[in-house]
């Protein structure tokens, strides 16, 4: 069975460490993973999986676009991976950035409200909203006790003024608050995908929840570096799931989000 990771992060090779263990930090988690696009490569092997969609966030503004370039670079060097762009609210000429992750060919966006500080409903994202509208789809982290800018409720917000948004929720569209977010968005036009979940949960709890959301809406994501794609294969494909659910979940609902060009 063909797999698509949707949930995954790489540095340069001088800093993939260092990045590595700054995520970490944030989280107060451990992981012996370098965030490096060699290892992801290598976890990949191991578990079969055929495509990485890369998600970068710049926390600085002004670091928007070589954040996006290095991206696109590395696309280009290796045929496993697909990149999604970034953008931050409070740099300068916010929606021409969309254009030139276009030109880069990127295909997508991502955002982090909490580590850039900024609330998922903030009105300078709007135009950037409204402009991704029918055009490509944006990855919005979700969730964290210790944080109000990425509640689940915010999202909602922004999905009932953008109706034609494509939205995925990450970490079951709140990381560590999977009740709260399945409440918040169990009714809404957006997808959610799992990383940074099934360690959470019981096997079954995570079932339930995929069931609740409906298999349509759910994407396999390992967010590694901080935790191992191989073992997150392994933890899903040991779920009690309809073959036809396990396709749409590992792949077949990536290629819908990606057009079908990986």
């Amino acid at each position: 069975m063909r797999i698509i990771d949707f949930h995954t992060h790489i540095y340069p090779d001088p800093l993939a460490r260092k990045g590595s263990q700054s995520i970490c930090e944030f989280y107060d988690l451990q992981s012996d993973l370098v965030g490096s696009a060699g290892a992801l490569l290598a976890e990949g092997k191991k578990a079969g999986i055929e495509t990485f969609v890369l998600l970068p966030v710049s926390i600085k503004p002004e670091h928007v676009h070589s954040i996006n370039q290095f991206t696109a670079e590395a696309v280009s060097r290796h045929e496993a991976f697909v990149g999604f762009g970034t953008v931050h609210p409070a740099m300068e000429h916010l929606v021409d950035t969309l254009a030139e992750i276009e030109t880069l060919r990127l295909k997508g966006v991502k955002i982090h409200p909490d580590t850039q500080r900024f609330p998922i409903d903030d009105e300078r994202m709007n135009p950037v909203y409204d402009a991704l509208q029918g055009r490509m789809p944006i990855m919005i982290h979700c969730g964290d006790p210790r944080y109000d800018n990425s509640h689940p409720r915010r999202l909602k917000n922004v999905l009932k003024k953008f109706p034609k948004l494509t939205v995925i929720a990450a970490h079951l569209g709140g990381w560590s608050i999977f009740d709260t977010a399945f409440e918040c968005l169990k009714d809404e036009n957006c997808f959610v995908d799992i990383s940074s979940s099934m360690m959470f949960m019981s096997k079954e709890q995570m079932e339930q929840y995929i069931a609740g959301y409906g298999a349509d809406r759910v994407l396999f994501g390992s967010d590694f570096p901080l935790w191992s794609p191989a073992q997150e294969v392994e933890a899903f494909l040991k779920l009690n799931l309809k073959p036809d659910d396990r396709e749409k979940i590992a792949y077949r609902n990536a290629l819908g989000i990606l057009n079908g060009t990986v």
